[in-house]
């Protein structure tokens, strides 16, 4: 088994966070697996996206070309990188903010309206988490009783408040 993905969107869309739970996940799951992030200078507003790779075997390079699975939170992401998906890969398209379709044929696509659930469920911050239930359920790449753990120890002290809106979140695509 081996899982090589791109997460891609604008600082502040929770895009980093997204790869670091698969990745912290997929650690406590026992398999090999690297997180590369990378972003502008911007706080909010500027480029973030990171790949995340998983195995049962070792990684050598954390790098990738192509990637099974891409999530995109914006159009500028999907433009940029769509052509990354390997012919079969899967395309998650936050479609809140990505008025455009895919152009590929070749490829599985999911558009899911992550900022308009989010904004149903009380907090327009959580589309992120909608879309991770949704790369874990369709790519069981790691357990979701792996994601809820990491969850619980990401909302912590001052944060706790905000875990059981970002668990509901995760649910809503996951089952």
């Amino acid at each position: 088994m081996k899982y090589k993905m791109f997460f891609a969107g604008s600082g502040g869309q929770g895009t980093l966070a997204m790869g670091q739970m698969i990745a912290k996940a997929a650690m406590h799951e026992g398999k090999e697996v690297t997180w590369l992030p990378s972003y502008g200078p911007e706080m909010r507003g500027g480029t973030a996206n990171c790949t995340v790779v998983v195995s049962d075997k070792p990684i050598s390079c954390p790098l990738i070309n192509e990637a099974d699975v891409l999530v995109v939170m914006n159009l500028p992401s999907l433009l940029k990188f769509e052509k990354m998906v390997t012919p079969g890969g899967l395309l998650i398209i936050n479609s809140s903010l990505v008025p455009e379709k895919a152009s590929r044929d070749d490829i599985r696509v999911l558009e899911i309206p992550a900022n308009e659930k989010a904004t149903e469920l009380g907090n327009d911050k959580a589309a992120n988490m909608i879309m991770l239930g949704a790369i874990i359920r369709e790519t069981s790449v790691v357990r979701p009783e792996t994601v809820y753990d990491e969850l619980a120890v990401m909302f912590t002290g001052r944060k706790e408040k905000f875990l059981p809106m970002n668990r509901k979140a995760l649910d809503l695509y996951l089952h």
